[in-house]
């Protein structure tokens, strides 16, 4: 398989600072030491190898499973920075438990370590990543950790780890390691680097931009290779992962003595392709500067893509790609959060509103749940929205909760629970909408069929529009004697596609005995200081069900395990939310035990585990998730 031509040049070693430059705080080469990074105690010391610089953890020292951890030193950015990391994971391919190297970001005074980056691809050369690092106020530390694989000769290395100012897409190809951009490989046309004593075109190729001389370095794709009619070149740009919008702007020159084509797409994960930008009139023999507004609030590739119809076409260089947040426009580049389009009603309506002009409207309240009635679907004791109760409620009654406007033209996923009261049927008595941002009515996305009445329900939408729209959920009384009770809570808009199916872990009673435990235990987290926040969601239903324990183990005292919370019997049909406060100033695991009732009809599942720093926000009564009684339902045994 050829490999492309950055990829070769890692392979030979070229990937190292300037001699003599000064290192930034973050940077190392590893050329006979760690820098200023020190491995962790207690797991597997990372090696030094003086004679390839670089260092590395391997089966030799350790075994499956076990990981080294390598810790930056205190570290602040004042301006964006790019962390770029060159490394390689070697092994078995067909290995079921495969090496993998990850990076964290541990911010200075809270108790997690933050996930920034993971790879488990084994290669035989060296691979690059880049990971875009924003400003921040807080000092942090960057984690490097390498976990051994099952394969017996399983290793992770590190050639170098550069911090530098910049956001990751930017690069003027001065260094070797071309700033993890990546020719896609075709077996005529390619991108190559241009420039310094690289003489190795038929075409006249110009001076790079940067540096204005025969010295500096671009990116060039010539025509003289093409042996087929629109043959493709494609010079992909490291991964977006951390959201940006803003300015892009290069510099390209060209030679066409034919038609050809040069392009600019963005690329997503499920690899859909949208163009931003394509060439015009130009002037011949020159650089020429580019700009378009760029939106990557999902993880995206910038694919800069030349298209010639023969080998007299010329060529097109390419060079000083750069990033600004400010629009090309010059207007501030507005990054729009999803999140902010969601809303659990807690604390208010958030960026909801209601349309009562033809009745009572939606309504925000807090119900006391007891046996016969729910409570909100997020805690149990707090709020929602209702509509169309059944004395305020008029015939032919239209209820609408406008939420926030969304841009056009993103790829979303609308999640949110639902409950249905007092109607005869339940079909289009909720339905979501999309409305355009003067209010007319677009299409409908949505609507309540007949459902199970009294518990809470998710529903799920992908939406995706071209222009800029609004969400609105729309409940409909049809007669006096068919006015129910429509309720939501816990509203969430996410990037990207729903999923088709969503997984759980649980226990299937059939299999099991009375009493017989199950229990799910999480890594090894590391000790903290002050309090931190489980939590998670589980679901009792079923006459007979047994018992969900949630347990501290400690890594001083494996033998005896602290209790931290615990639900007995049947709980509710939907899944209830638990948060649980708890302090540790040692090494510990989470264990989550299931205990079988006494019928087959006793399962239990558990879902969306989330650790956070600092106290639970609701920490009114962390025990009383569900909104029932402890031993609301129990069976005893």
């Amino acid at each position: 398989m050829m490999l492309s031509h950055w990829v070769l040049l890692l392979s030979l070693g070229a990937v190292q600072l300037a001699e003599g430059a000064e290192i930034s705080p973050g940077s190392c080469t590893f050329e006979d030491s760690t820098c200023a990074y020190t491995s962790a105690f207690p797991f597997l010391q990372w090696t030094v190898n003086t004679e390839g610089h670089y260092v590395s953890v391997d089966s030799s020292n350790g075994s499956r499973g076990q990981k080294a951890v390598l810790i930056s030193p205190d570290l602040h950015l004042a301006e964006w920075s790019c962390l770029r990391l060159v490394y390689q994971i070697a092994g078995s391919e067909s290995s079921p438990s495969p090496s993998s190297l990850n990076v964290f970001v541990r911010p200075e005074g809270e108790s997690f370590d933050y996930l920034l980056w993971s790879a488990e691809e084994h290669s035989d050369s060296w691979l690059i990543s880049s990971i875009d690092l924003k400003n921040t106020t807080k000092r942090f530390k960057i984690i490097l950790e390498g976990v051994l694989g099952l394969d017996a000769m399983s290793s992770v290395a590190i050639f170098e780890v550069k911090m530098s100012t910049g956001y990751c897409i930017e690069c003027d190809f001065e260094e070797n390691h071309l700033c993890g951009y990546m020719n896609s490989w075709n077996p005529n046309v390619n991108w190559f680097v241009g420039g310094g004593n690289v003489k190795n075109s038929h075409s006249i190729l110009p001076r790079d931009h940067t540096l204005n001389n025969e010295f500096g370095h671009y990116m060039y794709v010539d025509s003289v290779y093409v042996k087929h009619f629109q043959e493709v070149a494609q010079l992909v740009s490291p991964l977006i992962t951390t959201p940006i919008s803003g300015c892009l702007s290069f510099y390209y020159q060209l030679q066409r003595e034919s038609s050809n084509i040069f392009l600019v797409h963005t690329r997503d994960l499920h690899g859909s392709y949208d163009e931003i930008w394509k060439m015009g009139l130009v002037r011949q023999g020159e650089w020429n500067l580019a700009e378009v507004d760029l939106n990557a609030p999902v993880p995206l590739e910038v694919i800069f893509e030349v298209a010639f119809n023969g080998i007299q076409a010329g060529y097109v260089a390419l060079d000083d790609i750069s990033f600004s947040p400010v629009s090309c426009s010059g207007q501030q580049g507005m990054f729009f959060d999803a999140r902010e389009a969601g809303c659990d009603f807690e604390e208010s309506m958030c960026h909801f509103h209601q349309d009562d002009n033809n009745g009572s409207g939606w309504s925000r309240v807090k119900v006391k749940p007891n046996a016969y009635q729910m409570g909100d679907h997020t805690s149990g004791l707090g709020y929602f929205m209702i509509a169309n109760t059944r004395f305020t409620g008029q015939p032919g009654y239209f209820g609408r909760l406008y939420g926030p406007s969304l841009p056009g033209n993103i790829q979303y996923c609308l999640r949110f629970f639902y409950s249905l009261y007092g109607f005869y049927k339940t079909t289009d008595s909720l339905a979501v909408y999309i409305f355009e941002e003067n209010h007319v009515v677009q299409e409908k996305i949505w609507s309540a069929h007949e459902t199970p009445k009294g518990v809470w329900l998710q529903a799920e939408i992908s939406i995706h529009k071209p222009m800029p729209f609004k969400v609105v959920f729309v409940s409909w009384c049809k007669s006096f004697w068919d006015c129910g009770i429509a309720a939501v809570d816990d509203i969430s808009v996410s990037m990207g596609s729903c999923q088709i199916s969503g997984y759980y872990m649980y226990i299937e009673a059939t299999n099991m005995v009375f009493g017989q435990k199950a229990r799910l235990i999480s890594k090894q987290l590391r000790a903290f200081t002050g309090k931190q926040c489980l939590t998670f969601f589980y679901h009792m239903y079923g006459a007979g069900t047994g018992l969900l324990n949630v347990y501290l183990s400690k890594e001083s005292d494996i033998n005896k395990d602290t209790l931290l919370w615990t639900r007995k019997g049947e709980q509710s049909i939907t899944w209830l939310k638990a948060q649980i406060e708890y302090e540790s100033e040692q090494q510990h695991k989470i264990v989550f035990e299931a205990v079988r009732g006494i019928s087959i009809r006793s399962d239990i599942g558990i879902d969306d585990i989330m650790f956070q720093n600092g106290p639970c926000s609701d920490s009114s009564d962390p025990l009383q998730s569900s909104g029932y009684s402890d031993n609301f339902n129990e069976i005893d045994f």
